[in-house]
């Protein structure tokens, strides 16, 4: 039996690991806050009190930390213990500088870059896309994994050094954002109009320029429904590794018009909700609660 340590059981870390649980995997799970893992045992997971004791003898370690310095900091604990030859799928957003430390992290292991897309529901159900960037005689060794949590393994490369997966999913994190933001102040401009904010969205609907994700985030907008798929909190650390990345001539003004909004929101209370309390960002004068 394939052993998995699994470091990072929040949000999205929890139902992988179930899943991997599920799928006959044995699993090893650690979280910073232990209370967060503790329900995994009821799954068959053995709870770690620590990085390092999560890792000893794991064929595979997987790392679905929030950032890149808990990444870094829990592998290093981590990577020591693993049996040799074993494989790193580092499979949280951290950003192609948190790569570049993971990589130096990575000393006597195999690391995949692996970031995925998707949010809880698709977590829960293992249906996440899987962006992957890996040596070819390690993969027949992580794709069981990788199977378990997502439907589709897209491999963009041999060496994850160059964080082709990362880079992707900084590109479409980007495409989310911005339709999340999109939504949010489409909703309050029809309000600040008079105009019915679900006529919004039954005038988008079947058009061209019509998406499923419009009426989920929009629907939590007029639903006043924000438990967190994705935390705005999260979301403002995704827009800030997008918008780090501009260099030369490029010019991200959306994502950063994005950042903005989310940095209104995280300082008006909302970064615990859903990253859909964007729309807050929209109004002045608006309390934590946001009420008018």
């Amino acid at each position: 039996m394939t052993t998995v340590a699994f470091l990072g059981t929040g949000t999205m870390g929890a139902p992988m690991a179930r899943n991997l649980l599920a799928a006959g995997f044995d699993v090893r799970a650690w979280n910073r806050t232990r209370s967060k893992a503790e329900p995994l045992a009821e799954h068959g997971a053995v709870v770690a009190g620590s990085p390092a004791e999560a890792g000893r003898g794991a064929d595979v370690l997987v790392t679905m930390l929030l950032d890149a310095e808990s990444t870094a900091k829990a592998a290093r604990e981590a990577v020591p213990e693993l049996r040799d030859d074993a494989v790193w799928a580092q499979m949280g957003t951290i950003g192609i500088q948190g790569m570049t430390e993971a990589a130096a992290v990575a000393e006597g292991v195999h690391l995949v870059d692996a970031p995925v897309l998707g949010t809880e529901k698709p977590a829960q159900l293992g249906k996440l896309k899987v962006l992957a960037a890996g040596a070819q005689q390690v993969r027949d060794r992580v794709q069981p994994v990788f199977d378990a949590v997502g439907e589709q393994t897209l491999w963009l490369g041999d060496d994850p050094a160059q964080a082709l997966g990362t880079r992707l999913k900084l590109a479409v994190n980007s495409w989310v954002l911005a339709l999340t933001n999109a939504v949010g102040e489409s909703v309050a401009l029809a309000e600040s109009l008079g105009v019915d904010p679900r006529r919004f969205l039954e005038a988008i609907e079947g058009t061209p320029t019509d998406s499923p994700y419009a009426h989920v985030k929009g629907n939590a907008i007029l639903g006043r429904e924000y438990t967190p798929s994705f935390a705005l909190r999260n979301a403002f650390k995704d827009a800030n590794l997008i918008t780090e990345v501009t260099g030369g001539n490029l010019r991200l003004d959306v994502a950063d018009a994005c950042r903005e909004r989310f940095r209104r929101a995280l300082e008006a209370g909302h970064g615990d909700e859903d990253m859909a309390a964007a729309y807050f960002a929209s109004f002045s004068g608006r309390n934590a609660a946001g009420e008018p």
